[in-house]
C-alpha cells in the first residue's frame, strides 16, 4: 500500500490513479498531517509526498517517519516543484528518493519500482 499526500486535488487525483492503474492500493491525504496519521494507522510499503503542503510539509512529514522506530524503515519519495536537482533538502530530511515536477506517471512508477523491492528486502510487504 502507498500512500499519497498531496494538496492540490487534481495532482492528487493524477497519483492515485496512476498507482491504482499500476496495482497499487492508496490511501490519500491532502496535508502533511492527515499523511503523517494515514502513516502511522497503515504503515504503508511506500509513502509519495508534496513538499509544500499544509499544517505539515513533505519535508517534516519525512523527517517525523524517519523519527518514529517503528516507521523509519518506509521509503519516502518527496515530488515537487521547488527542487532543482543538486537540492539537498530533501535527502537531509531522510527522502529515499525525488521527484522533480512537472513529471509524467512513468517516472513515478519507475521510482516506485525501484524502492518497493527494497521496502521488501528490509521486511516490508
Amino acid at each position: 500500500m502507498i500512500v499519497v499526500a498531496e494538496d492540490h486535488d487534481d495532482i492528487r487525483y493524477v497519483l492515485q490513479r496512476s498507482l491504482e492503474r499500476a496495482g497499487h492500493r492508496v490511501v490519500t491525504a491532502a496535508d502533511g498531517a492527515a499523511a503523517l496519521a494515514a502513516v502511522r494507522l497503515h504503515c504503508p510499503d511506500l509513502v509519495v509526498t508534496d513538499i509544500d503542503m499544509p499544517y505539515l510539509s513533505g519535508l517534516d512529514l519525512c523527517r517525523a517517519i524517519r523519527a518514529d522506530d517503528d516507521l523509519r524503515h518506509i521509503p519516502v519519495v518527496v515530488a515537487s516543484g521547488s527542487l532543482v536537482p543538486g537540492d539537498e533538502r530533501a535527502s537531509a530530511a531522510g527522502a529515499s528518493a525525488t521527484l522533480l515536477k512537472p513529471f509524467v506517471p512513468a517516472q513515478l512508477l519507475a521510482l516506485v519500482t525501484a524502492l518497493l523491492p527494497r521496502a521488501a528486502a528490509d521486511g516490508v510487504s
